[in-house]
């Protein structure tokens, strides 16, 4: 075979590979070798150049076809020397000289689908109540004192607290045993140690945390003022902040103490300790944190909350997730594994009465999640608004 050889090395691996190289091919350049070579020899200039390769080896071989043809063979050293075909760049710059975004109108995609990530994970921690526990297992009946969803942003706020985003998103990356307790020694039980803030006022440093909360609090509906209250226009820019239990299950005002003690009790602790979730919370944070420091466009430091764009696409994908993975039954390809002996339940099963776990449940959902929120600018080309009113109809 006839190769051609490039030589980019720069300092002392320039003088070793050209020794090397002049051992085998001649010289068509001060960088530049070619000669007709057989693969043993071939074989044998590789194995030496790797050899003797440092930091600043870049050899590029090419194997030259026909007349208007080669193909690039291998690289030893710095593969950002040359492109993905072994050509060499006439100049360099730091310069943003393709200026991709500007053909790329979905800049909040990235950030919709790590807020359904992470709110896939939060959303039914709720759900280790020994209320909830007693209602799937048949020993409570009636109507909900406190849902679920509310007592899922208590237990985000109390592991958020005061913090900021990029406080909390570091300490949900690398949680220490200490932030393992916050998620209960922290926890505001509304009802039973007295009446508490709404969780968007404790949160208001971190505007993230308050989209996942509100995520949390309306990935089933939405609340509703109580009866007695008067709306008025002038009370919407900090309604949030004035948020209860009772505009999200007007049961509650009713409730005494020993009513709701089930509601904010945890015999069988919280999933957040478990191997599975801490890596995916811990994996979602980490590609978080660049949202909590940046500015500029997809940037969460005003308030993620005041993109209607944004919060609806993530909590339609949400609901859309939560939906499609509760439905899935048996020993569906989609569902995760639980390991046995696990005593947290999601929900029941449409068919055949069976349980599905809370504790992998939350981590499971990754999958769903993923398909829902990724195809989001693809259904921006073909809006599915005639398919679903003839659904729907």
């Amino acid at each position: 075979m006839n190769v051609l050889l490039i030589s980019q090395c720069t300092k002392n691996a320039l003088p070793e590979t050209r020794r090397i190289l002049d051992q085998f091919a001649e010289r068509r350049g001060d960088r530049t070798w070619q000669t007709p070579i057989t693969q043993l020899g071939l074989d044998t200039l590789h194995r030496l150049l790797r050899k003797t390769a440092r930091k600043n080896t870049a050899v590029a071989c090419h194997w030259i076809r026909g007349k208007d043809h080669s193909e690039l063979l291998w690289v030893v050293g710095d593969l950002r020397r040359f492109n993905a075909d072994g050509g060499t760049p006439t100049n360099t710059t730091e310069r943003n000289i393709l200026r991709g975004e500007d053909e790329n109108d979905w800049h909040t995609g990235e950030l919709i689908r790590l807020l359904v990530d992470l709110a896939g994970l939060l959303h039914d921690l709720g759900k280790a109540i020994d209320a909830f526990q007693s209602r799937l297992e048949g020993r409570l009946v009636g109507r909900n004192r406190i849902r679920h969803e509310w007592v899922s942003a208590r237990l985000f706020e109390a592991f958020v607290g005061d913090d900021d985003d990029a406080a909390w998103l570091a300490r949900l990356a690398s949680p220490t045993e200490a932030d393992n307790d916050r998620w209960l020694q922290q926890l505001r039980k509304d009802g039973l140690d007295g009446a508490f803030d709404s969780p968007f006022k404790t949160l208001s440093r971190a505007p993230l945390a308050q989209a996942l909360a509100w995520l949390v609090v309306t990935h089933h509906r939405l609340p509703e003022l109580p009866r007695e209250a008067v709306f008025q226009m002038s009370s919407l820019p900090g309604l949030l902040t004035q948020l209860q239990p009772a505009w999200n299950e007007r049961a509650f005002e009713a409730s005494d103490r020993e009513a709701l003690r089930p509601y904010w009790h945890f015999s069988h602790g919280l999933p957040v300790t478990t191997d599975a979730w801490r890596q995916r919370a811990s994996r979602m944070a980490r590609r978080l944190l660049p949202f909590a420091s940046s500015s500029g466009v997809g940037s969460a430091s005003d308030s993620v909350l005041n993109n209607p764009f944004v919060m609806h696409l993530a909590r339609l994908s949400l609901m859309l997730a939560d939906r499609h993975y509760s439905r899935l039954e048996g020993a569906h390809p989609e569902r995760i594994k639980v390991t046995p002996g696990n005593p947290l339940l999601a929900n029941t099963c449409g068919k055949g009465g069976g349980t599905q776990s809370v504790i992998r449940r939350a981590p499971a959902r990754r999958g769903p999640k993923r398909r829902s929120d990724r195809p989001l600018p693809a259904s921006l080309r073909t809006p599915p608004a005639a398919s679903w009113s003839a659904q729907t109809s």
